[in-house]
């Protein structure tokens, strides 16, 4: 396995002086920002990721009644296209409404599921440590 080792700006930042043990002791600066770079990184994932299956479920779903066949499927999302641009503009405001809300019912319900293993994973990622080569 080749490891990529790099050097960054943060990593050429002198750490401070140790102080004397009976003054308090002195917060790891550095590690403090990279568990929290490590934090922000795994939680675009984690949101990213969530968010892409929320939006692709459906594509797949349809797909699945259309029995893969793509003309199908654009064909019923033109006549869906037709039946939206002749409703009336209030049935158009609650067919709006509605697929937010089961949006946001579809994302914060998979986010519920997936809450567990996505902290469990990110407390074996910080308590792993500082990489040896660091």
């Amino acid at each position: 396995m080749m490891v990529l080792e790099t050097t960054t700006l943060v990593d050429r930042v002198p750490l401070p002086a140790p102080r004397k043990a009976r003054e308090r002791q002195s917060l790891d600066w550095l590690a403090l920002f990279q568990g929290t770079c490590l934090v922000l990184i795994e939680c675009a994932g984690f949101a990213a990721s969530t968010l892409l299956l929320v939006l692709g479920l459906p594509l797949f779903v349809f797909l699945l009644l259309a029995g893969w066949n793509l003309e199908a499927l654009f064909a019923q999302l033109g006549n869906l296209a037709e039946h939206y641009r002749t409703a009336e503009p209030l049935a158009r405001r609650f067919f709006a409404q509605d697929l937010q809300i089961a949006f946001l019912i579809a994302a914060g319900g998979l986010t519920l599921l997936r809450l567990p293993a996505f902290l469990r994973r990110l407390d074996r990622r910080l308590a792993e440590g500082p990489s040896p080569h660091a």
